[in-house]
């Protein structure tokens, strides 16, 4: 059966799914940039599921970043490290400047305890303590820090020390600052750490209760995070994010004094002003494409990834999709197999597209196809409504 192996899927049954029912909605406007605040050096304002950024302002400018370089630290030990690891505390962790957790020589920490140090209390031992444990010196974890930021493809970041201490070659800009969240609320367990409240060690010579110094915590609804950050020369610095009826926010102040009332007002800003729709949806969307000459003869398709366009309150949009089919299509097809791609647009308009995935198994007719095909003819009964 040999040329069933190069088979074409010869027709797409497009099931519109939810997509249909907002054909008679308003035409939408792309998101239109909020004001962005006078007291802050540098910012940006994203919207994470639609990539739509709102706010920017000076968002290329090469900055120092305080303790909010401790989001690209905990990155890299959670990319390296199991936090249930226990190590001694070393010598280089012990009286360090700054923000601190108090680490005393020798004692035993857990990698998870000190991750809570590092993100809740802003402590810089628990920074170098990490960064040697992980990497064996802080210039290892440092070179470490910026070949991540490189394999990003950052070109306005580098990294001098693992806690955010002034040094003038110590710098990062407020729209590679917030990629870089964007890597570590990727990361299993960043979200957690970040989002506490209150933790109390399990690990080490005493028990410590660290407070999150996000007081948007607190106060503001749906918030999650992330770091706050201060030295002399960065100014108040802080990286925030919060969630709402599908809506992910997160933002990036950068020598801001009044930080947490502008991002109170940025946020309240972009959630009262924008909706997320949902274009595509893994979950819920699914086509059907017919594969003529195989076993099965219908395919199963979903869309990978979700499409999310912010759009303004009280507009909605009419998507239009486009499929495109990778060829030849190769028989066996198996769940989870790539078969082609989906394109997503507001009339001319470009949304985003996604890899289409298989959700069932589409093999060639073999002998034992045949055979039942052969067996149901003669019997004079159906088969399965198989067609071709």
């Amino acid at each position: 059966m040999n040329p069933a192996c190069r088979m074409r899927l010869a027709a797409l049954l497009l099931a519109w799914a939810m997509l249909m029912m907002l054909a008679s909605a308003p035409h939408a406007e792309a998101a239109r940039p909020i004001e962005a605040p006078e007291s802050a050096e540098a910012a940006i304002l994203k919207e994470v599921g639609s990539g739509a950024v709102l706010m920017e302002k000076n968002a290329d400018a090469r900055l120092p970043m305080a303790s909010t370089t401790k989001i690209m630290t905990a990155l890299i030990v959670l990319e390296r490290c199991s936090p249930d690891e226990v190590f001694t505390v070393p010598d280089e962790a012990v009286g360090v400047e700054g923000s601190s957790v108090y680490l005393e020589r020798n004692e035993l920490m857990s990698v998870r305890d000190l991750l809570y140090g590092l993100m809740l209390a802003s402590g810089n031992d628990a920074a170098v303590a990490l960064a040697v444990h992980a990497a064996g010196s802080v210039n290892a974890f440092v070179r470490l820090m910026n070949e991540k930021a490189e394999q990003m493809g950052l070109r306005d970041t580098h990294f001098v020390t693992v806690n955010g201490l002034h040094d003038p070659e110590h710098y990062t800009t407020a729209r590679e600052l917030a990629a870089v969240t964007e890597e570590a609320l990727r990361t299993p367990g960043f979200s957690t750490i970040v989002s506490t409240r209150y933790h109390q060690t399990e690990t080490g010579s005493h028990i410590r209760t660290f407070k999150n110094k996000n007081a948007l915590l607190w106060d503001y609804e749906g918030a999650f995070g992330i770091k706050t950050g201060y030295t002399g020369a960065a100014g108040r610095c802080l990286v925030f994010g919060a969630e709402r009826e599908g809506m992910t926010l997160i933002g990036v102040l950068l020598n801001c004094r009044p930080m947490f009332e502008e991002a109170v007002s940025l946020m309240d800003k972009a959630f009262s002003s924008y909706s997320a729709q949902r274009l595509l949806d893994p979950k819920g969307d699914v086509f059907y494409a017919e594969v003529k000459n195989s076993a099965e003869t219908h395919l199963e398709l979903a869309p990978k990834e979700c499409i999310i366009e912010l759009i303004p309150k009280g507009t909605g949009l009419d998507p239009k999709l486009r499929i495109e089919v990778y060829e030849p299509v190769r028989l066996p097809i198996e769940v989870s197999d790539t078969v082609g791609r989906i394109f997503v647009y507001d009339g001319e308009r470009y949304l985003g597209s996604t890899e289409l995935t298989a959700l069932n198994a589409v093999h060639e007719r073999g002998f034992g196809w045949w055979f039942r095909r052969t067996a149901a003819f003669l019997s004079g009964k159906s088969f399965f409504g198989e067609q071709g």
